[in-house]
């Protein structure tokens, strides 16, 4: 269920307000501007007006900044608690100017904006409700605000609008292919986990946000393995948040699509990889280097270059899993997994202790620092190492492919002769010089695998004997 904001203070003041523009706007006459949304499934034109921007709140349940509100724990408290305090109210001012990442940080894209209304001035109107809370246009606000704009142009929404509504209604707006400023990638997933908790069939949702069902999938699974990561990274108090995932987008969505395909062939082997590849995701790896995991990748290159400290003794034995009521044990998993996942846990609680900064002592932060220094240089040794082999694999895979690749043309060659020859329109010259050509190419083809290839199989003796057949009949 979602949560009922109420009506913020000077609600009564502001309805008066809307309603006098409106009657105002409609006693004068002539076209009134409007603007078109989605309302509880039907097109509903909203008549704009223009409304002072201090009488304005920003909405405490936006999509937009949900994520990064974790940022500061005693703000967003205050903001559950009390969403129309200054406090509160300066805490969504503050988060809808940062950068999603980091909100420690201004949002270039929020300088963008700001330098768009300046020129030239706000050409969409945002939305507001009869309270005078904004529900879309909550950026554009600040931004006026800080260049100094008495009046925010905004459409009214009907005046039964009730909290789900705020929340539809902005969600159908940001969807929209035209919107100019689309939410975080976090936020974007928590919206999807909103509609899915609200009972709604994933194709539905899949179609609302214009993706596809898979892809929707996709995201699903990824929030609950960042969910799993955050739970793992618990440290006393402390751990990391979902907004601490903001620029790993790729890199998660390569890491399901290659789960997916190992956990067709083995699910061990894909839990592994799953493992090491959070764990370098937590190091910052990019997505390129990440790509170079594979299910070997610690016992082939990376345990012999991790430190002591961070080779887990839990690795030695396999777990063991009670079954409930049969009083029997069941080996849950093997020791290379239970090892990556330690190493992942440890990673993950060091991370904590690193984003926490100043707020621990600084031994407790110069040891955390040092062991992701540590873990960062192992995993980039091994990487270094995986990725040489990696580049020889595809060098020794090259020319294979490229007979292959031959293959494919001359499979489709022999379906052009066909319908060239059904419409009579083949160019017999042209073709015969293309054999001509096939017959030399084959011939230096056999030449240099003779000299590569120590013991020849069936498709070199084959090769031999029909260029030296071809040299013999010519």
């Amino acid at each position: 269920m979602r949560p009922d904001y109420g009506a913020p203070p000077h609600a009564e003041k502001m309805r008066a307000l809307i309603a006098q523009q409106l009657k105002e706007a409609r006693e004068n006459g002539g076209t009134r501007p409007t603007v078109t949304i989605d309302w509880r499934g039907q097109p509903t034109h909203c008549e704009v007006i223009d409304v002072p921007v201090e009488m304005t709140y920003y909405n405490p349940d936006t999509h937009r900044i949900r994520a990064q509100r974790s940022f500061d724990p005693a703000r967003d408290q205050t903001l559950t608690e009390d969403p129309w305090s200054h406090i509160s109210q300066s805490y969504l001012d503050y988060l809808l100017k940062s950068l999603p990442a980091d909100p420690s940080k201004r949002d270039p894209d929020f300088e963008v904006l700001k330098d768009s209304l300046r020129e030239f001035k706000q050409t969409d109107p945002g939305l507001i409700t009869h309270d005078g809370v904004l529900v879309n246009g909550n950026t554009r606000r600040a931004a006026l605000k800080e260049l100094g704009v008495a009046y925010i142009r905004v459409g009214v929404l009907p005046q039964s609008c009730t909290w789900p509504d705020v929340s539809a209604v902005e969600l159908s707006l940001q969807l929209r292919k035209e919107h100019k400023r689309d939410y975080s990638y976090i936020n974007r997933l928590l919206a999807i986990e909103e509609q899915l908790a609200l009972g709604r069939p994933i194709a539905e949702i899949a179609r609302e946000f214009r993706i596809k069902t898979p892809t929707c999938e996709q995201d699903i699974w990824i929030l609950n393995t960042l969910r799993e990561m955050i739970a793992r990274s618990r440290q006393a108090e402390s751990r990391l948040r979902l907004m601490d995932f903001e620029d790993a987008q790729e890199k998660l969505r390569e890491l399901h699509r290659r789960y997916e395909k190992e956990s067709a062939a083995n699910k061990e082997h894909a839990d592994l990889l799953k493992e090491n590849r959070l764990a370098a995701i937590v190091l910052g790896f990019s997505k390129t280097d990440i790509r170079l995991i594979e299910p070997n990748f610690r016992e082939r290159y990376l345990d012999r270059r991790l430190p002591d400290d961070l080779k887990s003794q839990a690795g030695t034995e396999p777990t063991t899993t009670k079954i409930p009521g049969l009083n029997r044990t069941v080996k849950s998993a093997g020791s290379e997994l239970v090892a990556a996942r330690a190493l992942t846990d440890t990673l993950l609680r060091a991370k904590v202790t690193e984003t926490l900064g100043e707020r621990v002592p600084t031994a407790v932060l110069s040891e955390a620092s040092t062991l992701l220094s540590s873990a960062e240089s192992a995993f980039d040794l091994a990487l270094a190492s995986a990725g040489k082999d990696s580049r020889l694999r595809k060098r020794m895979q090259a020319a294979p492919d490229r007979i292959n690749d031959a293959c494919d043309d001359i499979e489709q060659c022999i379906t052009d002769l066909v319908m060239a020859r059904a419409s009579n329109s083949l160019d017999e010259e042209g073709l015969d010089e293309a054999i001509v050509r096939l017959r030399t190419a084959l011939g230096k083809l056999a030449v240099e695998a003779a000299r590569s290839i120590r013991v020849r199989g069936d498709g070199l003796s084959w090769l031999l004997d029909a260029v030296d057949w071809e040299s013999q009949s010519s």
